[in-house]
């Protein structure tokens, strides 16, 4: 029963976690100044209550926004359709590098959960067309590199 509430426990605090990611990410494109994520998140744990079994996980998926954010927002930029990254809603912008970030660099976490994660956000935080519009744009952006690991290893994709 222990190991059952460990899980449950885990998924609640990586749930709360990515709340906060999302809001930190919102925080650092919002910002006036250039500030690197980092920065924000910093700013925000000095002003805001993260509890300590949720920074980890914030910490570690800002690090490989940070690290990649230039191939992050060229996989977004190639999955949308008759649209620039600059025009999507700074919400949905956030959302999108942050599950990016989790199906390409985060493998312990499986896509669907990544992908179910942000458009349970989409509704709780982006404008009403948010949902769909992160579920089509990660759709397109989990097949490419599904199609691409197949690719390199041969293996089938599907």
């Amino acid at each position: 029963m222990t190991g059952s509430f460990d899980t449950r426990r885990e998924r609640i605090d990586r749930v709360r976690a990515r709340a906060w990611a999302l809001q930190i990410l919102y925080r650092w494109e919002a910002g006036v100044d250039e500030v690197s994520l980092r920065d924000a998140l910093v700013e925000t744990t000095a002003t805001r209550r993260v509890s300590p079994r949720r920074l980890p996980f914030v910490r570690s998926v800002l690090k490989v926004i940070e690290a990649n954010q230039e191939e992050i927002d060229q996989r977004i930029t190639a999955a949308l359709s008759n649209w620039t990254l600059d025009r999507v809603a700074a919400i949905d912008r956030a959302l999108l590098r942050l599950a990016t970030a989790e199906l390409g660099w985060m493998e312990e976490i499986p896509p669907k959960v990544s992908i179910q994660e942000a458009i349970r956000l989409a509704e709780q935080y982006g404008g009403p067309d948010s949902p769909r519009f992160v579920n089509g744009v990660l759709d397109a952006i989990w097949r490419r590199f599904r199609s691409e690991a197949g690719a390199g290893s041969g293996a089938d994709s599907t």
